[in-house]
């Protein structure tokens, strides 16, 4: 099962090294991993990405609630939430492929970050299909580059969960 994690950390050096050591002691693949830094300059939120087994990703998520520099750590796998990713694209911006590039970016209300002599670079956001289908989209007319965000994440305000019942 994939599940969307976050926690508030101290930013600090070694505490990233020290979440992902939690996983790959237990051999799992984070699938992608975000920190920045919050409102508050001494905290840092990593949201990472991971897919396993539920009693595995239990016994990791008490593990970081045990940990010193880990102030808060939330599943937010059940949670209505709001998850973005961001992609940039460099293309391969040929005379016969440049109209269509164009027409997908505006499809996906991509923007057209630097346009180069052979290239335009495009950047967009979204959930995770939205950023796969443009992808799939544009690999025929010529990738040059991508880079890819992994997930951020924040929970809803709602007090519901993704099945309907109420916290």
């Amino acid at each position: 099962m994939r599940h969307t994690i976050t926690l508030l950390v101290d930013n600090e050096s070694g505490v990233l090294s020290r979440i992902a050591g939690l996983f790959s002691a237990r051999g799992f693949n984070i699938e992608s991993l975000n920190v920045g830094e919050t409102l508050d300059p001494d905290t840092s939120r990593i949201t990472l990405v991971t897919t396993g087994d539920d009693f595995i990703i239990q016994q990791i998520i008490k593990r970081f609630n045990n940990m010193v520099n880990v102030i808060k750590v939330s599943d937010l796998t059940e949670e209505v939430r709001v998850e973005r990713e961001m992609v940039l694209v460099r293309m391969d911006a040929r005379p016969e492929t440049r109209a269509e590039i164009l027409r997908t970016a505006d499809i996906f209300r991509a923007k057209v970050v630097d346009v180069g002599p052979k290239s335009y670079t495009l950047e967009l956001t979204g959930d995770k299909d939205k950023i796969t289908g443009f992808i799939e989209l544009l690999r025929p007319m010529g990738i040059k580059e991508l880079a890819r965000t992994g997930t951020v994440a924040m929970k809803r305000e709602s007090k519901l969960t993704k099945r309907g019942e109420e916290k």
